[in-house]
């Protein structure tokens, strides 16, 4: 039976508080009565203003919040937890303060109402509201637990700290604190994610009040988390090898944070919220990653594998060796595989030599360098019989530079005698060395495509200050 929307015994409990004198234990009734809908503003904005007034006790309006958290009924358990919530995030910072240094948390980790499902009023037995709803109650309170855990360990808020890049208190912080905060900071993100609802789980008042609570703590908490973040990375090639290895952990929790935050925020806006409180999300480059990873092995004396560096070949002469299991830093390197990686190295370099060793091989390519190189125009009887002088101190080298040459310059048309090129062309070597080194300068520049130290910082996107001004 019903009164006005209230339930009967929700009338009967605000009269006898009535009749105790107990102002404060009936506005928290009023707060947390048996109707299907989230708590009323006026009752609300009431034990605000209690909660500024000195002569109101602040355990005792924590006590009566969690006195009602106990009830079987899960409306009003759960409308006693978003009050909670109500107070920590508007009320006077007495309250806070109170439930952080209380052991009185809320205890609701096995909470199940099996009983009725309130309809317009009138209990229908046999419903699956109070069922279902009891998993988001549960998780719930567990957020409010790592709430209050936060401001013990940290002695602030950081839903209410501020933030940005001029007087963010996670921006400014020093390496060591700041190591230390983000690990609190993550554990109550982490709270408030696993709430875990989907847009079709939001279907009455209570749960949709409380998810509204929620995603307002998760703008402040991924926006100071961001500030934190980008705090981190600009300290990072300062730090020494522990921090940097513990600075590099937190990176990669933060990056898998993302994606989970990223889809809280989508069941947002399925739900309705304004898209302009909804921040844009933009994910680093993957070559930050790979930066931070290179820079905390150079600190640990170690190198990094070709499959994490940006600026891999896609093709080596030990391509099959490298991808074995047998690679093992700390065990050492197999000896059959060591055997395997000499063996494919020496079959490379014999077919290099093949390739380089004559200059008069039969083909296209031995014709090429026989057009190019000015000693093979004497004739064969005189090269046979006197050897050529090396002119230049690198003998080795001609063949080479010869058949390089064959890629770059046109043969020429005519044959002239080799001491003839000589006096006219001077060192025929030059326009070769010189192509030479512009081919490896080249692909110096190619292969440093894509590493994380060039252009701008690399360290703004997320969640900016712009992005969350909507919504605070």
């Amino acid at each position: 039976m019903t009164m006005a929307g209230q339930t009967i015994n929700d009338r009967l409990l605000a009269a006898r508080h009535s009749l105790a004198g107990q102002g404060l234990a009936k506005s928290v009734c009023k707060a947390t009565t048996e109707e299907c809908i989230g708590p009323k503003k006026k009752h609300l904005d009431y034990l605000v203003h209690c909660t500024n007034e000195p002569n109101v006790s602040i355990p005792h309006l924590a006590n009566l919040l969690i006195e009602r958290s106990q009830n079987a009924n899960w409306v009003v358990v759960y409308k006693s937890l978003i009050t909670t919530h109500h107070l920590m995030a508007y009320g006077n910072e007495r309250f806070m303060q109170y439930l952080a240094s209380s052991n009185s948390t809320f205890n609701l980790s096995s909470f199940l109402d099996k009983g009725t499902v309130q309809d317009g009023g009138m209990g229908v037995p046999g419903g699956r509201m109070g069922y279902d709803m009891s998993p988001f109650i549960r998780r719930y309170a567990k957020y409010l637990n790592e709430k209050s855990l936060s401001y013990r360990a940290m002695a602030f808020d950081f839903c209410k700290v501020k933030r940005g890049k001029e007087e963010g208190s996670l921006r400014s912080m020093n390496a060591e604190k700041l190591l230390k905060t983000l690990p609190v900071l993550q554990a109550q993100l982490d709270g408030l994610l696993e709430f875990d609802c989907q847009s079709n789980d939001l279907s009455n008042g209570v749960i949709n009040m409380s998810f509204m609570l929620l995603f307002r703590d998760l703008i402040r908490l991924f926006a100071c988390y961001n500030d934190g973040i980008i705090n981190l990375l600009e300290k990072y090639f300062d730090m020494n090898k522990k921090l940097a290895r513990d600075a590099l952990d937190l990176y990669k929790k933060f990056l898998v944070r993302m994606d989970r935050v990223g889809e809280f925020l989508k069941v947002a806006e399925n739900v309705g919220i304004d898209k302009g409180d909804i921040p844009d999300l933009t994910k680093a480059p993957s070559s930050l990653l790979d930066a931070l990873e290179q820079h905390l092995a150079t600190l640990e004396g170690r190198k990094v594998s070709a499959a994490n560096t940006p600026t891999q070949s896609s093709s080596s002469a030990f391509g099959t060796a490298a991808a074995s299991s047998k690679f093992d830093a700390t065990n050492g390197i197999d000896e059959q595989l060591k055997a395997q990686v000499l063996a494919e190295e020496e079959a490379a370099m014999n077919q290099y030599k093949s390739k380089v060793s004559s200059p008069t091989s039969s083909g296209a390519a031995g014709s090429s360098a026989a057009l190019t190189n000015p000693f093979l125009s004497s004739p064969p009887a005189s090269s046979a019989g006197q050897p050529i002088v090396d002119l230049f101190g690198a003998a080795s080298a001609q063949p080479a530079a010869a058949g390089a040459a064959s890629h770059h310059h046109q043969a020429p048309q005519a044959t002239t005698k080799a001491s003839d090129d000589l006096l006219q062309l001077g060192n025929p070597f030059a326009d070769m060395f010189e192509a030479s080194a512009n081919a490896g300068g080249s692909n110096a520049a190619g292969g440093a495509t894509g590493d994380a130290g060039d252009g701008a910082s690399p360290f703004d996107w997320g969640a900016t200050d712009d992005d969350v001004g909507a919504a605070k």
